[in-house]
């Protein structure tokens, strides 16, 4: 469905919201933008097949408000410890980044809105909740966390947004997800964005949306077209030197790198100081206040080179990042495509550039074949590798994914010791595994 709206005042939207839209400088929706807003507005559920970069946010964000706000005359009725809407996400970062919009958008409403995540003290966020909240942006571990305490209720919850499902369920918060679903009032609104629509999200949809517009604005792992990309073939241990040749030569003044681990995200950061070059690092280790201090100093350009792990980097949201490095390529292909994603946004160009060595020939033939094309090589002469990196394999159609049945549930019997030594019995061993299983992956 191709929409004719060229303008955000053609939506529907209130002047207080279409008056934070012009201040950001934006008068054109994107197409998700488009067809989601007047969709949420008039209350329908919408189920959105979005990678980033598209303006999903504002997407959501924008006629939240608008229904929240009824046109901005209204102040808000929440109770104490409620709210309105809620808003799941998967990391930390994307949460801070979805209560960046909501703010942005709703400067000039009478709404109230709050974040709250893991990795920091819960009192502020009990304290800041007591208040009631017309938002409330989540991550699933922090947010069961305060329903045990009663420190938040949905007894007015009227809009649930699911941001990223996809990648809430490759983290293991399905279990979470479920529990929260279950005690939220059956009347609401709901709305899912993912990257994909993939046989289990769909199996998620199912019992969560109701009659909802499908809107996909991105074939399955398509990369981003406005984004050059190619790799470089080079030796493991000359990636470091690889990587300070191409800022310097190229004058990059913003870039983001990806790194495989937490320790080499550190050790390469380091480096690059040494190399005379601004540099920090983001991953799980690090404390949320110096991730977030991190990106404020990279979005600022206080910082010229941002080192990340793939969990910590979801939520970075840059309009005019032009360079992407994959130091290191990732395990699962699927995350080039979200990592690459970073670059070329709201309708800019950029480059994504891999540093390949022969070890990684395998992963590489992984990417290929999930973004269905060879991507261009460029060897860099002065770092010619010793060790060769083989040929790309010939380009293979991908197969339709099959959908996983789901597993069966045994009865788990109550423990009893062996009497010859003591020793647990296997039963009770089985029973921790299960538990460990369906332990949650994060708060």
């Amino acid at each position: 469905m191709r929409s004719t709206v060229t303008k955000f005042t053609d939506l529907g939207l209130s002047k207080p919201l279409l008056k934070a839209v012009s201040d950001k400088g934006y008068d054109t929706p994107s197409p998700i933008q488009a067809q989601a807003i007047p969709a949420v507005i008039s209350g329908r559920d919408v189920m959105a097949a979005a990678q980033t970069g598209t303006g999903k946010t504002a997407g959501f964000t924008l006629p939240l408000l608008e229904r929240l706000s009824q046109g901005g005359t209204v102040p808000s009725r929440v109770q104490s410890n409620n709210v309105r809407a809620l808003i799941l996400t998967p990391t930390r970062e994307l949460a801070a980044q979805v209560s960046e919009s909501i703010e942005t958008y709703g400067k000039y409403l009478k709404l109230h809105s709050t974040v709250v995540f893991g990795g920091v003290k819960i009192n502020p966020q009990m304290m800041r909740l007591r208040q009631g909240v017309d938002v409330l942006v989540a991550t699933p571990g922090r947010l069961l966390d305060l329903y045990n305490q009663n420190a938040v209720k949905f007894s007015q919850l009227e809009v649930l947004i699911l941001d990223e499902a996809d990648r809430m369920l490759d983290m293991g918060f399905i279990r979470d997800i479920k529990k929260i679903i279950a005690v939220l009032p059956k009347q609401r609104q709901n709305l899912l964005f993912s990257a994909t629509f993939s046989a289990d999200i769909r199996a998620l949809a199912k019992g969560l949306v109701h009659q909802p517009l499908e809107i996909s604005v991105n074939p399955e792992n398509s990369t981003a077209e406005k984004v050059t990309q190619w790799l470089t073939p080079v030796d493991k241990k000359r990636k470091s030197a690889v990587l300070t040749h191409l800022i310097k030569d190229n004058g990059w003044r913003q870039v983001l790198v990806f790194t495989k681990t937490k320790h080499g995200a550190n050790k390469l950061t380091r480096y690059l100081e040494e190399e005379g070059l601004t540099a920090a690092a983001i991953h799980g280790n690090k404390s949320q206040g110096a991730r977030t201090k991190a990106l404020a100093a990279f979005k600022e350009g206080r910082v010229q080179i941002l080192v990340a792990t793939d969990i910590a980097a979801r939520g970075i949201d840059i309009d005019l990042l032009p360079n992407v490095v994959n130091f290191d390529l990732p395990n699962v292909p699927e995350d080039y495509v979200h990592r690459i994603g970073r670059t070329a946004r709201a309708g800019n160009t950029g480059q994504a550039v891999s540093l390949v060595c022969a070890d990684e020939l395998n992963l590489l033939w992984d990417i290929e074949h999930v973004i269905q094309q060879h991507i261009e090589r460029k060897v860099i002469e002065t770092f010619q590798p010793v060790n060769a990196l083989g040929e790309s394999r010939p380009m293979r159609p991908l197969k339709a994914k099959k959908v996983k049945k789901p597993k069966k549930v045994t009865e788990i019997k109550t423990p009893k010791k062996d009497h010859k030594d003591g020793q647990r019995s296997v039963t009770k061993t089985k029973a921790k595994r299960v538990r460990r299983a369906h332990s949650s992956a994060d708060k």
